[in-house]
């Protein structure tokens, strides 16, 4: 198999798909920075050799670089791109700062698919927070987590974002041992993680290669989500299939249940998703509809196939459509459990979630609380960016 490609120098051009066969790749890309209105010529040879074996494959690159500006500073910054079931990202490695070394400007030239590397999110791992008293698990945080979506808004957190920066950093932290004959260890490693939405755990098995990711518990409180939908749920605070007028249609009614895994969610469940759901239209219309949800939301459209296994399309706010959500299969397991859809999962026998790039298995763990996503994080190649 084709081993993923180390890019020694990438300046904002996206490399084509490279072939399966050992090839010389020529290319010269001439770009146009607005910003500072000065030309930029980058030549970039990639030789690849294709193996049946992981561990043979060979890939050079040259790269050369020139400017009609000579007084213009530029930084180039390494970078991993990895997907989670086709959710991409491109990671930074920022565990020296505390601040992401991007602009969320910057963070989305870099997500263009046409003009940059091409991502649904640029995620950095940052330095942890300092310790204080009054929070016990602040010391043992190992790094800290933040994201900026394609459009440049910042989310909480993100599920497939955040098994793929395990696997970064465990990729990157154990690079320079991949070779010794004892680098590959039975034992599971894990992370704590500072996010926007608290503390998460991943975990990497080792048996399969997934990452099981400890999402904390669900947040259904109808202001805490947040959503101005009248809680209509038996507790008297929580939204379950509240019915609401589709904001883009008078003629169109959505049954949306309301979901925080440290990002808010409306989940709406329908009988087939080919025929009543329009993502392109139904998706944007109720992510941007804040006089329902303040905060925007991602939106979760979900059929039920059987007891434990739900298909659904997702609309994720600052993203649009993508591949997978693991926040979005987390909160419509939780909806769908509790709008009596599906039974309870019981003990290790998650939930399966059909996405359009592939499953991913969740558990609402009924003695703790706390909701478990499993699923894979896939390097896709590194590389190094000039801004």
């Amino acid at each position: 198999m084709l081993e993923p490609v180390s890019i020694q120098a990438f300046s904002l051009v996206r490399q084509p798909q490279l072939p399966t066969r050992a090839n010389l790749v020529e290319r010269f890309v001439t770009s146009t920075s607005t910003r500072t209105r000065t030309r930029t010529t980058t030549t970039i040879v990639a030789s690849v050799v294709s193996s049946t074996t992981e561990d043979s494959t060979a890939t050079t690159l040259s790269s050369s670089s020139s400017s009609s500006s000579p007084s213009s500073t530029t930084k180039t910054i390494a970078f991993g791109k990895y997907h989670g079931l086709g959710n991409d990202f491109i990671l930074i490695d920022n565990r020296d700062q505390t601040e992401p070394c991007l602009t969320p400007e910057q963070a989305m030239q870099w997500c263009h698919r046409n003009f940059g590397i091409g991502a649904d999110g640029v995620i950095f791992a940052l330095t942890a927070p300092p310790s204080s008293n009054n929070d016990k698990d602040e010391d043992e945080y190992d790094f800290s987590m933040r994201i900026y979506n394609s459009d440049g808004s910042e989310p909480e957190m993100c599920g497939n974002g955040i098994r793929c920066l395990a696997k970064f950093v465990h990729d990157k932290d154990n690079r320079s041992s991949r070779d010794s004959s004892n680098s590959h260890s039975d034992a599971p490693v894990s992370y704590k993680i500072h996010t926007l939405a608290g503390l998460i755990v991943p975990v990497l098995n080792p048996e399969d290669g997934s990452i099981t990711v400890d999402m904390g518990k669900p947040i259904f409180t109808a202001s805490k989500v947040p959503t101005t939908l009248e809680p209509n749920f038996e507790d008297g605070d929580s939204v379950v299939e509240q019915t609401v007028v589709a904001p883009n249609n008078p003629d169109k009614m959505w049954k949306i249940t309301a979901v925080s895994m440290g990002n808010p969610h409306a989940v709406i469940f329908v009988d087939d998703l080919d025929r009543d759901v329009d993502l392109a239209v139904d998706g944007p219309a109720l992510e941007s509809a804040t006089h329902l949800f303040p905060s925007k939301a991602n939106v979760e459209f979900v059929q039920v196939r059987s007891d434990s296994h739900l298909e659904m399309r997702v609309w994720e706010r600052g993203a649009g459509p993508t591949l997978a959500c693991g926040t979005g299969a987390c909160a419509l397991v939780v909806a769908a459990i509790r709008a009596h859809k599906i039974p309870p999962t019981p003990p290790q026998q998650p939930c399966r979630v059909t996405l359009p790039g592939g499953d991913l298995w969740i558990e609402w763990n009924a003695d703790n609380n706390k909701v478990y996503m499993t699923g894979p994080a896939t390097l896709a190649f590194t590389g190094e960016a000039t801004i």
